[in-house]
């Protein structure tokens, strides 16, 4: 195992001039790095997680008392809107995934253990993602992934029973506001309930909790390959390599490595946190969220955008309060994410819905 890059430094220094900057005060909001607009905003509808693939987009979405999966041309999100239909009373479906050919991953509740899906994208013929057998062991597949082609798929499970027995119970509920949009925190033994505050996901401070598991499916080979101490999985295009969270001490980076074996790379090396990773259409990029220019702040975090060529890291987003989370390429030119920042003052000020933004680079 090695270290590939770096960046511990740059992160200290960003760390630095954010406390210089408090310390001098701040009567204006900074300009956005790159345009940002509000691309699906609904009505009562918190939408979050959005995914895309060939010429679909798929997005999760969560009220009150109801949690579901939508697909959406991705030329015009407001029109062939289609969502993932319920069979099932109370059923709940989260983890929306996006395949080139209009297919959708998600998970369910329908037949009692929770479990991966895949809909065909047309009629009503749905299959399971994995033997159904697993399930019954107490896997719960979160943060459903897949390549571009729907031939490899990624969760991440618990096997702490404290865990596994919270996120049963509590998977057809609606998740607390904050939590809808930062899944990332279930595996965050400081974070995952909602309080008053938080410590900083910060090299040092611990995690309570015992690390997941990564699983990765091939459903050509099906062969089952599992990572021990990763989670927030993310396929590349062609199905080759897989790039995931893992947690040390408190802190959390980016790793990556090819699946059928390898070494394993180390991608960030931030003393705060980096989750939520995905590729770029051509494989040569990943943006993913982070709290490295927030100290650490559970409750501010950015979109990042990381060369994997140069390891060079460039921050997308800077919204001042903003919780900004689960980006995704739109195309080689804009990425599109989730966030509570206010439609109307999106640098300054929050909201309490999620809706889908959209970034664009150039």
């Amino acid at each position: 195992m090695r270290k590939k890059w770096v960046v511990a430094g740059f992160a200290l220094a960003m760390l630095g001039a954010e406390i210089a900057s408090a310390a001098a005060g701040s009567s204006q909001s900074a300009e956005p790095l790159y345009p940002v607009t509000p691309l699906i905003t609904e009505k009562g509808v918190d939408t979050v997680y959005p995914s895309v693939a060939g010429d679909f987009m798929v997005y999760s979405t969560m009220t009150l008392k109801h949690a579901g999966v939508v697909r959406v041309s991705k030329q015009s999100p407001q029109s062939a809107v289609r969502e993932v239909a319920s069979m099932t009373l109370n059923e709940a479906i989260r983890f929306g995934v996006a395949v080139n050919d209009g297919s959708v991953g998600y998970v369910s509740n329908r037949l009692g253990p929770v479990s991966a899906w895949m809909w065909r994208g047309h009629g009503e013929s749905h299959v399971a993602i994995v033997s159904g057998n697993i399930y019954r062991g107490g896997v719960i597949p979160y943060h459903l992934n897949a390549s571009a082609d729907g031939q490899v798929w990624c969760y991440d499970t618990p096997f702490e029973k404290l865990r596994q027995n919270e996120m049963l119970n509590s998977y057809a509920q609606s998740p607390e506001f904050e939590l809808t949009g930062q899944l990332w925190r279930t595996y965050d033994y400081d974070s995952f309930r909602i309080k008053a505050g938080y410590k900083a996901t910060e090299t040092g401070n611990g995690n309570k909790f015992d690390p997941p598991s990564l699983y990765i499916f091939n459903r050509k080979s099906g062969d089952l390959t599992m990572i021990p101490n990763a989670f927030n999985g993310a396929i590349s295009p062609d199905g080759s390599r897989i790039v995931f969270t893992r947690e040390v001490n408190g802190n959390y980076d980016l790793w990556m490595q090819q699946i059928d074996g390898g070494e394993l790379v180390q991608l960030t090396d931030s003393p705060f946190g980096d989750f939520e990773p995905q590729w770029s259409p051509d494989g040569s990029k990943l943006v993913f969220v982070s709290n490295r220019d927030a100290a650490g702040s559970v409750m501010r975090t950015s979109i990042y955008m990381l060369d994997l060529a140069s390891g060079k890291v460039t921050r997308l987003t800077n919204a001042e309060r903003a919780t900004d989370g689960g980006p995704a390429w739109m195309d080689e030119h804009s990425i599109v994410f989730h966030s509570n920042r206010d439609p109307q003052k999106p640098q300054t000020s929050t909201s309490s819905k999620w809706n889908i933004w959209q970034l664009k680079l150039n």
